[in-house]
């Protein structure tokens, strides 16, 4: 049997490492080292936010606004979880946030757009962590 490699028609993860990933998108790849929230609807913005600690309720209702079926939250290096204060909008609009660090977020991201999901990925990028 001939096996032949997955391509996501997506944008999708296509490396990463501690304090960056590689973005692919119809042929172009791009290496970001800053927070940023990426979607498989080709969504791609800058998360101003670098780091955990300066996370606010604005930076999770800019997803809530988005509409996704599912936000994969990468919180950096490690996994933490942000207030609940802060899901407001996305709990009101029943629209389902995962946590988990931010690598395992990159490969869980790319499973999820891979099936055809509308997903958002908010990646936190530790600029300190590289």
């Amino acid at each position: 049997m001939k096996l032949q490699p997955d391509r996501l028609d997506v944008q999708s993860i296509l490396a990463y490492g501690t304090g960056w990933i590689g973005l692919g998108n119809n042929g172009v790849a791009e290496k970001i080292d800053y927070s940023v929230v990426i979607g498989s609807r080709g969504e791609k913005l800058s998360w101003n936010c670098q780091g955990f600690g300066q996370l606010t309720a604005e930076h999770f209702a800019v997803l809530a606004d988005m509409e996704p079926e599912l936000v994969i939250f990468g919180s950096g290096t490690r996994l933490r979880f942000p207030p609940p204060a802060f899901l407001r909008g996305l709990m009101e609009q029943r629209i389902g946030l995962e946590t988990m660090d931010t690598l395992a977020a990159c490969r869980t991201y790319n499973i999820l757009a891979g099936e055809g999901r509308h997903v958002i990925a908010a990646l936190l990028i530790d600029s300190n962590a590289a």
